[in-house]
């Protein structure tokens, strides 16, 4: 019989409430961990109260409570896994307060997307076990403490952490499988996490500029070219750093996009064009940038659009 284990999940967003959903609805019915919520606001009175809700073809139940619902990171107590689903632009500060909460056997399991995610993660908290990934789920708030999901089965890729490979993580992949999370760790997940990476950073940035659809990204010569230009730089970069990406990558990255409906927007063009102040520009362009000049990668072409979205 395995060790209780206090497991704690930050952010209860499209992400952060699916993946949460499915970890605490399972471990209700076998009690074999301690599970936790941080979440702010009324959707913490909401969730106290009666639960959280997953609108989701997958469960037959659509509600589920945790043990421990706390208001913020700082009254954390020894968590062993901590599942980290915050927006991009929250994560240094909740990885100041996590400092002051964590053990050294704590391990960081960020399900979020982009390429920097692991480092700006590891400059905080330099020691622990923090596993790399990569998600791939339609789901959103759909009001406060309930969540909608739509499509395919969400889907988690994680895998070692680069400086800490001999940790032993098999209970947390034990946890995924039993909460029946539709997963794949991978002994090196980086490849994933860039190939994800190629194809919202470019998208993304190219529908934000022109206020467009992933449809006239791959249809319209003009857009076409800009996000085949940042792919470029991208994996240039992902080349550099010792990331082998497919050699056809760009042309499979425009072919994974025609699968999505035409008019798909992107979170970058939606926040972008609606004057949010609070964006993915950073995450995406931002990176690119920042390790450009760590590799002496040209990003010039990046650098533009990015200037030109800064003044929308």
């Amino acid at each position: 019989m395995m060790d209780k284990k206090n497991i704690t999940i930050i952010g209860l967003g499209g992400v952060g409430g699916y993946f949460g959903f499915k970890i605490n609805q399972s471990n209700q019915k076998n009690k074999q961990h301690n599970v936790s919520f941080v979440v702010r606001g009324e959707t913490y009175d909401i969730i106290e109260k009666t639960g959280l809700t997953l609108l989701s073809t997958e469960h037959n139940v659509s509600l589920t409570k945790p043990d421990v619902i706390y208001k913020d990171t700082s009254e954390i107590s020894k968590p062993d896994l901590v599942i980290v689903c915050v927006k991009e632009y929250d994560l240094e500060n909740i990885c100041n307060k996590l400092n002051k909460v964590i053990t050294s056997d704590t391990v960081i399991l960020p399900m979020m997307n982009g390429a920097d995610i692991y480092d700006r993660i590891r400059k905080i908290i330099p020691n622990n076990t923090i596993l790399p990934s990569c998600v791939y789920v339609a789901s959103h708030i759909k009001e406060k403490g309930v969540v909608e999901h739509k499509g395919k089965s969400g889907k988690l890729i994680f895998g070692k952490d680069p400086e800490h490979i001999s940790e032993d993580i098999n209970w947390i992949i034990d946890l995924m499988s039993h909460s029946n999370i539709n997963f794949e760790f991978k002994e090196n997940s980086m490849i994933e996490i860039w190939t994800k990476f190629i194809f919202i950073a470019s998208f993304g940035m190219v529908t934000a500029l022109h206020n467009s659809s992933i449809g006239e990204v791959c249809n319209m010569e003009s857009q076409k070219k800009e996000a085949t230009n940042i792919m470029n730089e991208i994996k240039s970069i992902a080349i550099a750093k010792g990331i082998i990406l497919d050699k056809d990558i760009i042309r499979q990255t425009f072919i994974k996009a025609a699968t999505f409906p035409p008019e798909t927007p992107t979170s970058l063009q939606l926040d972008i064009n609606s004057k949010k102040t609070n964006n993915e520009l950073e995450l995406f362009a931002g990176a690119i940038i920042k390790y450009g000049k760590q590799n002496n990668i040209n990003t010039d072409y990046t650098e533009s659009i990015y200037l030109k979205i800064k003044n929308i």
